[in-house]
């Protein structure tokens, strides 16, 4: 991997959540080959422990963990097994998160609604619940966690992923939006209460990438945009979409406590200018 900047993590222990998935995944990919000891946390065991093999094999450090990000006593057994492992946390990176289908609407507009399509009052509160958990306390609890070390050695990094629904809420996704607008509030939140112990939290929020999870989305099977593709891409400056590697120069940066030492609460978006075209 071709690192975006010259940072070195060296000694640094670095806790990422959802580490499982690509994005997080290429995030502990960096971050080891920029010299951190990464623990990578996932609910799927398998692929955190893969990653963690692969990276192992190539000379860097890297241990997974299963790990279920609403559960405290989970998560207090992790951390145990990361200090004797690694040490503790310098870097919390809270990449846990996603949607439900029984939060999401099958249709942007009420008047629009046809016949057998799930609307605005179909939604599943189950679900709804889901995926506020999910995102929200699957940022607050391994931060109570793994934010203790941090505290006891007066300093630490927290960065936590947000998304461009958080600035204005997307159609057919409104638990997920409202999820991300909590935790950009969140940030803010953390890095006031953290500010006199040293500790800085920001976040980045990830324009529309292409991911197994959205590619029947944004592309019809024969691989031309679907309708709601287009949109995205009229609505954006640069004309395409967001590739993962390029989250990881905002990553490196808002983590770096040499290049960032002054800098949080603050929300980067990594979006090829969709949040500053106004559509006119």
């Amino acid at each position: 991997m071709e690192l975006p900047l010259k940072v070195d993590f060296t000694g640094k222990v670095v806790v990422i959540t959802g580490a499982g998935g690509v994005l997080c995944g290429d995030m502990a990919r960096a971050y080891a080959q920029a010299g951190a000891k990464v623990a990578a946390l996932d609910l799927n065991e398998e692929a955190v422990k893969k990653l963690a093999e692969e990276l192992t094999a190539q000379g860097l450090c890297c241990v997974g963990y299963k790990a279920n990000v609403l559960e405290t006593a989970a998560l207090e057994e992790v951390h145990q097994q990361v200090l004797r492992d690694l040490g503790p946390c310098d870097i919390l990176v809270n990449g846990a998160g996603g949607n439900n289908a029984r939060a999401t609407c099958d249709n942007e507009y009420q008047h629009e609604a046809k016949e057998g399509q799930k609307t605005f009052f179909d939604l599943d509160a189950s679900g709804v619940d889901f995926v506020f958990k999910l995102n929200f306390q699957g940022t607050l609890l391994p931060t109570q966690v793994f934010a203790r070390d941090m505290v006891e050695r007066k300093h630490g990094c927290i960065l936590n992923i947000s998304s461009m629904n958080a600035y204005i809420p997307l159609t057919k996704i409104p638990a997920y939006s409202g999820a991300k607008a909590a935790i950009s509030n969140f940030t803010q939140w953390l890095a006031t209460y953290f500010a006199g112990s040293g500790i800085r939290a920001n976040a980045i929020a990830p324009g529309f990438l292409v991911s197994n999870q959205n590619r029947a989305l944004l592309f019809n099977p024969d691989g031309t945009p679907t309708a709601r593709s287009e949109k995205i891409l009229k609505g954006t400056p640069m004309g395409r979409f967001v590739d993962s590697a390029e989250l990881l120069g905002g990553v490196f940066f808002l983590t770096d406590d040499r290049a960032a030492s002054a800098i949080t609460g603050v929300v980067l978006p990594i979006d090829c200018g969709f949040a500053a075209y106004s559509g006119v």
